[in-house]
């Protein structure tokens, strides 16, 4: 079993590694916000999302996050007239990407200070396991 500044390392770098898939989702999304069909009638980018599940991590003791699955959004597509569009059907209607850019925003914001968040944890657990070396060195 590890000591708690090697699982406090541990728990931190698997937030770490979560949310930097939650950033790479979000990344996608917005990118892909405008992103319509090839052809008419045809459906356009379907937002992603994901959600994470803890996981016991044997030698630790520690929980553990992780990505469990990476989804696709089932809200409806967004409709806007643009006869002019190569996607637009009969009628002259185009779907969009279910993407809300203000959601992506909020998500990539809270993920990043989660981000920061681990990252400072990982820099204060490795600080203190340096101290701790250089204290036993000193002994």
């Amino acid at each position: 079993m590890q000591d708690g500044l090697q699982a406090a390392l541990r728990i931190a770098g698997s937030g770490l590694s979560a949310q930097s898939a939650r950033l790479r989702v979000v990344s996608e999304n917005v990118a892909n916000a405008q992103s319509i069909g090839g052809q008419p009638g045809a459906d356009p980018y379907a937002r992603k999302t994901i959600t994470f599940a803890n996981e016991l991590d044997r030698a630790s003791g520690a929980d553990l996050v992780q990505v469990k699955s990476i989804g696709v959004d089932a809200s409806p597509f967004k409709i806007d007239k643009d006869p002019s569009s190569p996607a637009a059907d009969e009628n002259g209607m185009v779907k969009m990407p279910n993407v809300d850019i203000l959601t992506e925003l909020a998500d990539m914001r809270e993920a990043n200070r989660s981000y920061e968040a681990n990252l400072q944890v990982a820099k204060q657990a490795a600080e203190l396991m340096t101290m701790t070396v250089n204290l036993l060195k000193d002994a």
